[in-house]
């Protein structure tokens, strides 16, 4: 089959659009057709899905079986229908064209069907119905059972087939999070102003050449999701949404029992978790996506948390890395040069912050790493990407350490929250993290 990738889906939408294959829907009602967008929530509110046309002559037989594989909805297995994305995430189609089917729909003037209490269509059918419903089979658990992640891994990033998550599934795995916030997103552009799909996921991700350059508009997602949605839409939608749930027939049965005080606190939790998670703290890139080498030996564990986090960059390579494609090859380099060279069982960072808008992961929360000699069990070293003796990182890019990274950190448990916070000269004969980005952290929280 094509390779499990967004520049696959948009040259599908392009021939999907280009052409009438007999259909008489959007695109987006052919996704919900084929299953995309079937829960018993998404059917109240879009309607039932039209019938599965046949196989449109402008597809290949290939082309075909992979759409009709990414929109076969799977409660579980959600994140089988996700595509890898320029900027290396994993977006799950189904809620990503159900958000732009309710967008389209808002543009033409098209009324939805009515339900109650009201609610908004576009959150409902990308991410409150599955978000509200996650948190409500967890209620009576034993506190084991996830409720949002993992992240996952592809087999190979040039030619993705099989994704395999990095731990315990829930209801939302990272790819229906991004799937989601991006449905909102474009969803919300489209009732604004209707582009062709094809134009408008090419310009979200950044699909075929031109990726190496800069960030795609996708890479902001996070961002531009919490800019959207603030804390209490977020949680009303999700109550109004579970409200809807106790009336439907398929759904009735498990809200029976949940009075109106435990859905509201359901509501409360489900939106914070989920901001706390994917608005308040970073992206980080897993070692096996950036193709980390095994590590040498056996890791040493960590004793959290941590009372210090000291701040370095790279030096070499000296150019920040704006996208996917060059911030892991960067790692593998320095991986290769930590191992090789210095002989490290490891690259020495514990995170490294590419300017691609992502964290990278080196030896993460759990291993002592080996960046600041003397104080590798004492704290995190996180490097930044670059050459910053002169220049300063992106404003963003500073931001996504000092504003995120740690203060997530902290609500973790994974650093004290009186942490002291260096640079990398502070504990060593060195002129790291460079002059600029040292002035710079001078004026963050934590530093002595």
């Amino acid at each position: 089959l094509p390779p499990r990738r967004m520049d696959s889906v948009v040259q599908i939408v392009e021939a999907l659009e280009s052409t009438d294959y007999g259909f008489n829907g959007t695109v987006p009602e052919l996704a919900r057709a084929l299953g995309g967008c079937s829960t018993p929530g998404c059917r109240a509110v879009l309607g039932e899905p039209p019938n599965v046309p046949p196989a449109p002559p402008t597809l290949s037989h290939e082309q075909w079986l992979l759409f009709t594989q990414l929109l076969h909805h799977d409660a579980a297995a959600p994140e089988r229908g996700a595509v890898l994305a320029p900027d290396g995430s994993t977006i799950a189609l189904g809620p990503l064209f159900a958000g732009i089917e309710v967008g389209l729909k808002r543009a033409a003037g098209r009324p939805l069907p009515t339900v109650e209490p009201p609610i908004d269509a576009l959150y409902a059918v990308t991410i409150t119905e599955v978000l509200g419903t996650s948190f409500l089979l967890a209620r009576d658990g034993d506190g084991n059972r996830a409720t949002l992640g993992p992240s996952g891994c592809w087999d190979d990033v040039d030619d993705p087939q099989n994704y395999t998550l990095l731990g315990p599934p829930s209801p939302i795995p990272d790819a229906v999070a991004n799937g989601a916030m991006d449905g909102v997103l474009l969803g919300a552009r489209l009732a604004r102003a209707p582009i062709p799909l094809a134009d408008l996921l090419r310009g979200y991700y950044r699909t075929g050449n031109g990726t190496e350059e800069e960030r795609p508009p996708s890479s902001y997602r996070r961002r531009d999701f919490g800019v959207l949605t603030g804390p209490e839409k977020l949680e009303e939608e999700v109550a109004a949404m579970l409200r809807v749930l106790q009336v439907l027939p398929p759904t009735r049965e498990l809200l029976e029992d949940v009075g109106l005080e435990e859905l509201v606190a359901i509501a409360h939790q489900a939106a914070r978790d989920f901001r706390e998670v994917y608005v308040e703290c970073p992206a980080i890139v897993p070692r096996c996506m950036w193709g980390a080498r095994p590590y040498r030996g056996t890791p040493k564990p960590l004793t959290l948390p941590l009372g210090s986090v000291y701040i370095h960059h790279t030096s070499t390579p000296s150019a920040p890395c704006r996208t996917f494609t060059a911030c892991a090859r960067d790692m593998r380099a320095m991986q290769r040069f930590h191992q090789d060279t210095r002989g490290w069982d490891d690259i020495g960072y514990s995170f490294v912050v590419g300017s691609d808008g992502y964290l990278y992961q080196g030896r993460g929360w759990h291993w002592v790493g080996a960046h600041t000699k003397g104080y590798n069990s004492k704290g995190y070293g996180v490097g930044y990407i670059g050459d910053f003796s002169a220049t300063l990182p992106d404003p963003d890019t500073i931001a996504l350490v000092r504003d995120e990274l740690l203060p997530c950190a902290v609500r973790a448990g994974r650093l004290h929250r009186n942490y002291t916070l260096r640079g990398h000269r502070q504990m060593g004969h060195t002129d790291c993290p460079g002059n600029s980005l040292f002035r710079e952290i001078e004026t963050w929280h934590g530093f002595k």
